[in-house]
């Protein structure tokens, strides 16, 4: 039994079809029994690899357990995970597409309101009159809380985000949001605005090993294969 190569690539979105770009222009021809639905698929001609289709999260999760060996997602992801995770992970290559900025967003009306410093005392105001706390919606938690923390904001909760995070302050679910955007457009139909310096990290899609996988020389040929872009 030759050793199994996994390989995870995003199952949905627009990663999925730019990671599937590469593998074709790269001549590597995935297979899958039920087509564009299925979970598990394989490669032409290179009978040791294994493609499983997960979620971009996941991906980044397996990769750092080792039940993944190769895997594509996004930089944004692999800087959420937790540290360990983190640690067992090298990033081969960045594609320089998928690319988005992880930003403070606010209210429009918000006029006072320009910096993360800004955004302190507004915390305070709502700690004082309000006795509450600032409650910031989004899918990033170790993010954006290190973020803040470092920028010494440190009265706010968060409020995790399950859907469309720019909707939460329109629903009363938040008063502010950190989201993920390429354009910015979302957040402005949203009436929203990123704080000047409110951009916590770019991303952008990655290949990434799993440093238990890093030395076997049939992942390497792949990794060499699909560098190419």
């Amino acid at each position: 039994m030759k050793n199994i190569i996994n390989i995870g690539i995003p199952s949905k979105g627009r990663l999925r079809r730019d990671i599937l770009k590469i593998f074709k222009k790269n001549k590597l021809n995935l297979v899958s029994e039920r087509g564009e639905r299925d979970l598990l698929g394989s490669i032409k001609n290179l009978s040791n690899a294994k493609i499983l289709y997960l979620h971009a999260r996941e991906i980044v999760e397996r990769l750092g357990d080792g039940s993944l060996d190769l895997g594509f997602s996004g930089y944004d992801l692999l800087k959420e995970s937790e540290i360990n995770t983190q640690n067992k992970i090298n990033v081969v290559k960045k594609y320089g597409f998928g690319k988005a900025t992880l930003v403070v967003a606010i209210p429009d009306p918000w006029i006072d309101v320009q910096t993360v410093a800004d955004l302190e005392e507004i915390a305070f105001e709502f700690k004082d009159k309000k006795k509450k706390r600032l409650r910031v919606a989004t899918k990033y938690p170790n993010l954006t809380r290190e973020f803040l923390f470092s920028k010494g904001v440190t009265q706010f909760k968060l409020v995790s985000s399950l859907g469309a995070t720019e909707a939460y302050p329109f629903t009363g679910s938040s008063e502010i949001v950190t989201d993920i955007t390429s354009t910015g457009e979302t957040l402005r139909a949203n009436n929203l605005r990123v704080l000047k310096d409110g951009e916590i990290l770019k991303s952008e899609a990655c290949m990434m090993i799993s440093k238990s996988a890093q030395r076997s020389i049939a992942i390497k040929k792949i990794v060499k294969l699909l560098s190419k872009n």
